[in-house]
């Protein structure tokens, strides 16, 4: 099920957000991105609607999945 990321609290979706991008073998290329940076590339890609948050009703948990341009 689609969640908007909208309706996420703004600190719990600042966690998912967090546990995304410092998943191992997250690459963000040559440069180096402070945490911060990766956190506000995420949500600018949550309101161009090129990531979205899933959750999965039978396991519980949710997920930002990245349905856009990379």
């Amino acid at each position: 099920m689609k969640i908007p990321y909208q309706v996420v609290e703004p600190e719990t979706l600042t966690r998912m957000i967090e546990e995304l991008v410092t998943r191992a073998g997250t690459d963000y290329g040559e440069l180096e991105l402070t945490l911060e940076q990766k956190v506000a590339q995420v949500i600018l890609r949550l309101k161009a609607g090129e990531a979205e948050i899933h959750y999965d009703e039978e396991q519980e948990t949710c997920e930002i999945i990245v349905i856009g341009p990379t």
